[in-house]
């Protein structure tokens, strides 16, 4: 479990379902993806990050805020590291990447988590480098990219093959973060 004061992140339970499938049948919080998710994909999808975890000992962990105002732990998305299925035309490579229910919006959760979850990826596995990836048109998560200290890489830009061609977010950008600019950064040594 990787945590901090206000959250931590860790793997799904079955009592992540509900309020899972509730997030990602919402237009507001699906809007830079290419459809909402049924219950039944809501629960498949959260099938795959159980096994992922399992069998990698990461992925996208479900993210808890533990704020010292609320007497349990509250569900307010996922954040972590990922493999993409299917591999992007960039690839292989290995993403962060985030979502989190409306309510947790603006109080600065997805860079937190983000952060402990770059930690895990350069600190724990290894790895050289970690990209994230979304539409053009997302600037929240855009802005979190940057916050990160990633970089957009223009020449890696792509069209989502999910969406359909007429789609607008079919147009997806991409953020490297290799391990030396992460590690020189005097923030992400605490």
């Amino acid at each position: 479990m990787l945590a901090s004061p206000r959250i931590r992140l860790r793997p799904w339970t079955d009592a992540d379902r509900e309020p899972f499938a509730a997030m990602t049948a919402d237009p507001e919080v699906m809007r830079h993806f290419p459809a909402l998710l049924t219950r039944e994909e809501s629960d498949a999808w959260v099938d795959r990050m159980m096994r992922k975890i399992s069998e990698r000992g990461w992925g996208f962990w479900a993210l808890d805020y533990t704020s010292e105002t609320a007497t349990a732990p509250q569900f307010a998305g996922f954040t972590g590291l990922n493999i993409p299925d299917p591999e992007l035309p960039f690839g292989p490579c290995v993403e962060v990447g985030w979502r989190l229910a409306p309510r947790f919006w603006g109080l600065g959760l997805a860079s937190e988590a983000a952060r402990l979850s770059l930690r895990a990826g350069f600190e724990s596995l290894g790895l050289e480098e970690i990209v994230a990836v979304t539409t053009l048109r997302n600037t929240r998560s855009r802005a979190v990219m940057q916050r990160l200290g990633m970089q957009e890489s223009t020449a890696d830009e792509f069209d989502h093959p999910a969406f359909p061609p007429d789609n607008p977010e079919r147009r997806c950008c991409v953020y490297r973060l290799p391990r030396a600019r992460w590690s020189a950064n005097p923030q992400n040594r605490r």
